[in-house]
C-alpha cells in the first residue's frame, strides 16, 4: 500500500523533530527513524493497528511518546496526525471525519 502524510501530519512531525533536535544532537534523527519503521509496517499491513473511532486507526509508537492517526482509503494508507501522547486525548476525536 502507499502511505501518504497530509499537510498537517507533515507540519506535526517537523515539530516533534525538531523539538527532539533541540534537546539532544541525533534525537530527531532516531524519532524520524522510528516514524519511518512504523511507515513501512502501514505500508505492508496497516489494518494490524487498532480502530480508535469509526475507519480512523492508531500506530503507537515505541520509543518516543507519540502516536500516529491514519485510516486506510482503497490502496492508500492516509496519515493525518501525529500527537503527542500527553496532548489532550480527545483531540483526535476533533480530525477529520
Amino acid at each position: 500500500m502507499q502511505v501518504v502524510l497530509t499537510q498537517q501530519a507533515e507540519a506535526d512531525l517537523a515539530a516533534a523533530r525538531d523539538w527532539y533536535d533541540s534537546e539532544a544532537p541525533g534525537l530527531g534523527s532516531r524519532f524520524m527513524e522510528e516514524f519511518l519503521n512504523i511507515a513501512r509496517q502501514l505500508a505492508d499491513n496497516p489494518a494490524l493497528y487498532q480502530i480508535v473511532r469509526r475507519d480512523i486507526r492508531r500506530a503507537v509508537f515505541r520509543r518516543f511518546p507519540y502516536s500516529l492517526f491514519f485510516r486506510i482509503r482503497g490502496n492508500v494508507v492516509e496519515i493525518f496526525a501525529c500527537l503527542h501522547a500527553r496532548r489532550n486525548p480527545t483531540l483526535w476525536k476533533c480530525l477529520p471525519q
